[in-house]
């Protein structure tokens, strides 16, 4: 029998993933599909509820989470009923399943247990519920302290702050699309201050996909300057770099003569 020792660093590596896997994420299989749904964890209802919805649509299990549990089959069922009956029972068990393993045990308390998909989907999203005006005032802090530092693109950037804009208008907070672009433009470093200046010069506002194509064709016209920069900088420094290497190459073979000055003691 062969002993085997575990390190510390690799226990804890271990304890890490096991609490990653409990309290994290779960994973299973449902019709055939792996999906992967965020424990719930109290703050994280946002992500779990698009993690759920999103898993059961794409095993196509949704149907009790969007609509009302079916009447109660009688001897004058059709088959169609009988069949949209079935699916629909099928569908509730596993999201109830699927919702239930997903959540911390001990925020499981007070949430309904005879109940269909939608109702505990409904009760959870009570729990959870967050005012209207607290989500407002969080995303226009973020649109409007937002800066272009570089990283992902400018393309990236302009389509985060529509993002934002695309949810404050759900929350019934509708910002022109005039308003992104100068919140965009005015977000951008120096070095994009021509595209601001002709813009400022134009009469006729741009739309946010104009804004999209000027920027990137803009940045795109930046980093080929630099690229150019770089080049001849690098150039040059080789290019003196071997006019020093030759210069003293002739020195040391007597084939260049050097200029210097003998001094006598007096």
């Amino acid at each position: 029998m062969c002993a085997y020792t575990v390190s510390s660093d690799t226990l804890f590596a271990l304890i890490v993933l096991i609490l990653f896997i409990v309290y994290f994420k779960v994973t299973f299989s449902v019709n055939n599909n792996m999906v992967t749904i965020e424990v719930l964890n109290g703050s994280n209802f946002k992500k779990w509820k698009e993690d759920i919805e999103f898993a059961m649509e794409m095993a196509e299990v949704d149907l009790s989470l969007v609509t009302d549990k079916p009447r109660d089959l009688t001897v004058t069922s059709i088959d169609d009923e009988k069949l949209v009956h079935a699916f629909w029972m099928k569908s509730n068990c596993i999201c109830l399943l699927s919702m239930r393993r997903s959540i911390l045990d001990h925020l499981k308390g007070g949430l309904p247990t005879d109940c269909t998909a939608k109702e505990l989907m409904t009760a959870i999203s009570e729990r959870y519920r967050v005012s209207s005006n607290a989500d407002i005032g969080s995303l226009m802090q973020v649109l409007f302290n937002m800066k272009y530092d570089g990283n992902g693109g400018v393309r990236d950037y302009v389509i985060r702050i529509v993002d934002y804009q695309t949810k404050l208008k759900a929350l019934k907070v509708d910002l022109p699309d005039t308003c992104i672009v100068h919140q965009a433009l005015n977000t951008l470093p120096p070095e994009f201050s021509i595209i601001k200046t002709k813009y400022n010069s134009q009469d006729e506002p741009w739309s946010i996909n104009d804004l999209i194509s000027r920027v990137v064709a803009e940045d795109e016209k930046l980093k080929k300057k630099k690229c150019q920069v770089a080049l001849y900088v690098a150039g040059s420094n080789s290019h003196k770099g071997k006019k020093s290497k030759t210069y003293i190459n002739k020195v040391a073979h007597g084939t260049t003569k050097c200029n210097t000055r003998v001094f006598r003691k007096v």
